[in-house]
């Protein structure tokens, strides 16, 4: 698959940590995505993918794309046999300033672009960007519309600057003495969290610390679970194996295995780090 990303100019780099393209044939027909501390935009060019999110039992299809906040659960994406889009990695508070509706409401209920931006406006985007010439062109118009729809979002610096201090820790911060910090109740902060990143700041603090700790594994050599819990500061392997089946559904040893097949059947593929095969 081909892969083009690039960060964005200020003052959208403060919200996104890259714009990307992407194109080809995925490595499996169905991939599950562990709940990372980023929300999602996808803009698709392609034939209509497929995604069951949180506690759905069916799958949905988007055929022009969709947008998907904070998870808080594994959520799965089915590919057609080519894709091709565009898309946006935000961080956590990133996308609230493009959502007309509190992030809360898309908690592990992703959504079309049509429901976010509206039909004409997503249809326009779309035609522009099919007839672009190259991915790096395509970015640059994504990047516009971006612009275009950047609104001032109230309480954005107290998020963002408290979010930054649970990223920089790898969620291992105390939630009160943030709140401390910044001069708010815990309630006040745990609003404004749930209003732009849709989760609280507790529950964002613990996605940044499974996934600072499963990416940090080296799944190509024998693992020692009781090590990596307590490198990662969880209370023992019991909790840390909770937490893994909470944000996963599965239990460290399978996780490592089903990591550990899309290694050895597509080694330097460009979506190997963090999406798991799930057929």
């Amino acid at each position: 698959m081909e892969y083009v990303s690039r960060v964005p100019r200020p003052p959208l780099d403060g919200l996104i940590d890259d714009l990307y393209y992407l194109e080809g044939a995925p490595p499996y027909a169905l991939l599950t995505l562990p709940p990372a501390p980023a929300p999602l935009l996808i803009v698709n060019l392609g034939a209509p993918f497929r995604i069951r999110g949180g506690t759905d039992i069916e799958t949905t299809e988007y055929a022009d794309g969709c947008v998907v906040t904070t998870p808080t659960r594994a959520w799965d994406f089915g590919y057609p046999l080519r894709t091709r889009s565009v898309g946006v990695h935000f961080k956590p508070w990133g996308l609230a300033p493009f959502l007309p509706m509190p992030a809360a409401e898309l908690c592990d209920r992703p959504v079309t672009i049509e429901q976010v931006w509206g039909r004409p406006a997503i249809a326009e985007l779309r035609d522009r960007l099919a007839t672009a010439d190259e991915p790096h062109e395509m970015l640059t118009l994504l990047e516009e519309e971006l612009m275009r729809r950047l609104c001032e979002t109230a309480g954005l610096g107290l998020v963002r600057h408290t979010s930054s201090v649970i990223a920089a820790t790898s969620g291992a911060v105390a939630i009160g003495d943030l709140s401390e910090a910044a001069g708010v109740s815990s309630t006040h902060l745990a609003r404004r969290f749930k209003e732009l990143i849709g989760v609280t700041p507790k529950r964002l603090a613990r996605a940044h610390r499974f996934a600072t700790t499963v990416l940090s594994i080296n799944f190509a050599g024998p693992i020692d679970w009781g090590d990596v819990a307590v490198g990662a500061g969880y209370f023992d392997q019991a909790h840390f194996g909770h937490e893994f089946r909470a944000f996963t559904g599965l239990t460290p040893t399978r996780y490592a295995e089903v990591r550990q097949r899309f290694l050895r059947e597509h080694p330097g593929d460009v979506l190997d780090s963090w999406p798991l095969p799930a057929d």
